[in-house]
Order: C-alpha cells, then structure tokens, then sequence
C-alpha cells in the first residue's frame, strides 16, 4: 500500500480546523478559526471560497440547502451561502467571555452538537446539543478543550475527549439518551492529547495527536490498528471525502493565537489530502436530516 500526500490550500491558516466534505456537491468545508473564516474546496475547478466571520470560529457542519451550521466565539448559528447572513441558534446565557464554541458534529439523526473550551485552557466549558426546532440540552460539562467528536457509523456511540485529558471517551447514544462515558484509549501512551477525529464504515476512529503530529486509527475495541506520520508537526482534524469517500482531508496549524500550538513546518496552517490508505468514510449528516441507512456501516 502506497499512501499519497499533497497539499491542497492556496495558502497556510493560522488555525485550520473543522473540515467536513459535502457529498452532494463534491465541496470541502474547513475553517481558520484564529482568522476568523469559513473556507471552501471546489475540486473540479481547484476553487477556493472563503467567507469572514465577526469572531472566533471553531467548527462548521453541513445544513440544509444552501445553508451551513458554524460556531462561533458567543454561540451557535446558522449561516447562509447566498446572503452570508447568519441566524442564531443557540446562545448560551449568561454569557461566559472566558469560554468560546470548538469541535462540532452533527449526529446521524441531524441533530448538532459542539463542545465549548475554556479560552485558557479552564475546565468551563460544556458539550452542547441542538436540533433543528431549536430545542437544546446540554451532555457534559467542566470541559477544558473539546475535541475528538464523532459517531459511530450506526450513530449509536458517540465519542468525545477532553484533549487535556488525554483520553478518548466512549458514550452509549441513541434518541435523547447518552449513557455514562467509558474510556476508549487513553492518548498519552502516544504523548499526546486527541485532537480532531473521524470514523471510516469499519467503525473506527482517525484521531489527531497534535503533539507528536501523527494520525492513529483506532478501533472500536479501543486497540491501535496503525499510526501514520502527518504531513505536519501540528495536524489538528480529519475528514474523509472525495468522489469514493477514501481521502482523508487533514487540517493543521501554523499558529493558534493562544500561545499552545505554533507550528516550527514550513507547510504549517495548510490543508492536506492523504490517499492510499485503503478505507472508505461516511458523508456525514446535514443539520435537521437524518442519515441515511445506507450510509451507515456497522459499528
């Protein structure tokens, strides 16, 4: 097996996060959170759009039509394409200034859920849920720096860290119900809190250890499957997509803003593609869509 990599962007981020593929369209989603942009891959034409945003953004998911789900610095919202308008959905009250919105997904029933962080790195923040009728709750709280947030092909176990922790944690998931957290494996055996991650269809994880740039596979019994060397020394999240699903889109950082992650690369900040690793991923759901069956392995 040969694996392939090249470098997508036109230019380094600052802080590259969030990436997601639009299935429909063909289209790579990502954000420059420290730069404060939603970005666009056109494939087809190597286009790239990009859209400014009033803070901080941490995470970006699929919505409906020509919509997206971003969070931001104050809360949740929706944003429109065509009019780069954005639409609230979810502001937490009272307002924190020491907390911003990170990692997000949407689940497989539609439903998007984001992890707050303390902005220094305090155990303030909480993992939010919100579906489309705007109804919230929220799953776990005293978070330092969310991330690794994923399910499982079934969207029955939800997996989510604390990258300080330096532990991956598994939830049982289903209807309103999340179960009480098991560790799937704990990252520093690799000297490395978790970072963005992913699933394939085989049900396992692709997760960042940003401090050593490397990407692990793990599996759904929490083993090592392999670990690869990331084209950079601070790889940041993961996104498999392309016309078959088996390219893995690799965000990085070439500088957080923060004063915890400034990359020594020369490629530091750029989006990566990784080909040749013989698995296949899921298109991930839209905000208020449920996944489709046959878009979903087993876990």
């Amino acid at each position: 097996m040969t694996i392939d990599i090249r470098s997508i962007s036109d230019r380094a981020d600052l802080l590259g996060e969030s990436p997601v593929w639009d299935a429909d369209s063909g289209w790579l989603y990502w954000v420059d959170g420290f730069s404060r942009f939603i970005r666009r891959w056109e494939p087809a034409t190597n286009t790239f759009r990009e859209w400014p945003m009033p803070s901080m953004v941490g995470s970006v998911a699929l919505g409906q039509s020509r919509s997206l789900v971003v969070s931001l610095a104050d809360g949740i919202h929706a944003f429109d394409l065509d009019t780069s308008t954005l639409t609230p959905l979810l502001r937490p009250e009272p307002s924190d200034p020491l907390v911003r919105f990170n990692d997000g997904k949407v689940d497989r029933q539609g439903r998007f859920l984001c992890g707050s962080m303390g902005i220094h790195a305090d155990p303030r923040g909480t993992l939010w849920r919100i579906d489309s009728q705007g109804r919230s709750d929220s799953l776990a709280n005293g978070i330092r720096i969310s991330n690794a947030l994923c399910f499982s092909p079934d969207g029955r176990t939800m997996y989510f860290a604390d990258s300080l922790d330096r532990a991956i944690r598994a939830y049982t998931y289903g209807g309103d119900g999340v179960g009480e957290p098991s560790i799937l494996v704990d990252t520093s055996q690799w000297h490395s809190g978790p970072d963005g991650a992913t699933v394939d269809d085989g049900g396992c994880l692709w997760v960042c250890l940003i401090q050593v740039g490397k990407i692990a596979r793990i599996t759904p019994a929490g083993k090592l499957d392999r670990i690869i060397d990331a084209p950079v020394d601070l790889p940041s999240s993961v996104a498999f997509g392309g016309d078959d699903m088996t390219t893995l889109f690799v965000t990085s950082i070439k500088d957080s803003g923060s004063g915890r992650a400034v990359s020594q690369h020369p490629d530091g900040g750029r989006l990566f593609a990784i080909d040749g690793l013989g698995v296949r991923g899921i298109p991930e759901a839209r905000f208020g869509q449920v996944a489709p069956e046959n878009r979903m392995g087993n876990s």
